[in-house]
């Protein structure tokens, strides 16, 4: 029992030297001990290890002040590497991240309607092309993937689009390539990367919602996810908003994602674009990223396209709000290009629907992260699971 409590101990303190060094950029082995309340000798013996290992690196002397002058220490951010998964977008998205989040290389592959163990066949090959890449050593992979999950067990209970139920993801990469795995929620992911990586002023609370593909919800509360009893939290997309609406994927009916998501949008666009006697300039829109094109070239109007699915998702947003009373909701994923008219009827709805005093403070953006968001809140996941930061 006290060879176990000594290496929690030793464990702790490693992790809190290593957050002191990774926060302040560069810093002493002076301050790192004010800062952590170690003594001078334990932050020597464990910055010691971590020169060795090549995780720090000494910068040189700071200024001089009148006496002597201290070394200062600073992460080497591209001593390691870490592998980031999204597994929810309309291929597979995964890149190499250093130890400050900064993307070195990035590789996608197609679904092609693949599901089940042809699915997870390409899960590996991404990941192995990925490794392939590395001039250093990887860390661990972190994981967004679609539906409900198991985020400690890492088992992925239901992946529609996939058709994965009761996957155990986390073993299974685990196994293959012998590295650490932390997996979660696309959405509950990027709330993380959003935090980590664009954090809110004076707060240590967000929610952001993911709308694209699906739609779901991230809420961060001091500092850390809220994942729910049952790790499904933030699960608005199938949250009626329609009575005796059209029928969901899930089975039920009126769902938010029958109002808004990438294919609804899609085929109202197209439908507005067959039914127009004029005759339009370009191809007929496919995609999100057409629908945009579309959009910024004057063919077809954001607001129209999205207007309704987007007050619908505002009524949502009022419920969190109320819920939670958290005053920044970002928004990402592949609706978040239409700016305005997605951000515009949703605080409009969250102002008319949420408590005043409430909705008032209520700031809604779109996230600066772009498609990186969950690949980045996959890294987030290994730096705070594996190396204790944040």
């Amino acid at each position: 029992m006290l060879k176990s409590n000594q290496e929690r101990s030793r464990s702790h303190n490693r992790r809190l030297v290593l957050t002191t060094i990774y926060n302040q950029g560069e810093i002493s082995r002076v301050a790192v001990a004010r800062h952590t309340g170690l003594t001078r000798t334990t932050v020597s013996q464990i910055v010691a290890e971590f020169l060795a290992a090549g995780i720090c690196i000494e910068l040189g002397q700071s200024p001089s002040t009148g006496g002597k002058r201290a070394t200062l220490l600073a992460i080497a951010e591209n001593s390691r590497n870490i592998v980031g998964l999204d597994l929810a977008a309309s291929e597979f998205r995964g890149a190499l991240i250093n130890l400050r989040g900064e993307i070195i290389h990035r590789e996608q592959i197609p679904i092609d309607n693949r599901d089940g163990e042809a699915a997870l066949a390409q899960v590996y090959a991404l990941v192995q092309t990925l490794i392939n890449q590395a001039q250093v050593p990887i860390i661990g992979i972190g994981v967004g993937a679609p539906g409900l999950m198991e985020p400690g067990a890492g088992i992925v209970r239901q992946a529609i689009n996939l058709n994965w139920r009761s996957l155990a993801l986390k073993d299974l990469l685990q196994e293959k390539f012998q590295l650490p795995v932390h997996i979660a929620n696309d959405c509950q992911v990027a709330a993380l990367g959003e935090y980590m990586f664009n954090p809110p002023a004076n707060t240590d609370n967000l929610i952001l919602i993911k709308a694209g593909v699906g739609i779901g919800a991230g809420i961060v509360i001091g500092g850390y996810l809220f994942f729910g009893d049952n790790a499904g939290a933030g699960e608005i997309g199938h949250i009626q908003v329609v009575e005796n609406g059209a029928q969901c994927r899930c089975g039920n009916y009126g769902c938010l994602e029958t109002v808004l998501n990438n294919q609804v949008v899609i085929q109202q666009a197209q439908k507005f674009w067959d039914e127009r006697d004029a005759v339009q300039s370009g191809a007929r829109p496919e995609t999100i990223t057409d629908l945009v094109n579309a959009v910024q070239s004057g063919n077809l109007e954001g607001d129209v396209l999205i207007g309704a699915g987007a007050l619908a998702l505002g009524k949502i947003a009022a419920h969190l709000i109320g819920a939670f009373n958290i005053n920044h909701l970002r928004l990402a994923g592949d609706l978040s290009q239409f700016g305005s008219a997605l951000v515009d009827p949703v605080h409009h709805r969250v102002q008319q629907s949420a408590l005043r005093r409430l909705a008032l403070p209520t700031q809604v953006s779109i996230s600066p992260l772009g498609d990186d968001i969950v690949v980045l809140g996959a890294a987030s996941l290994i730096l705070k699971n594996e190396f204790g930061l944040f």
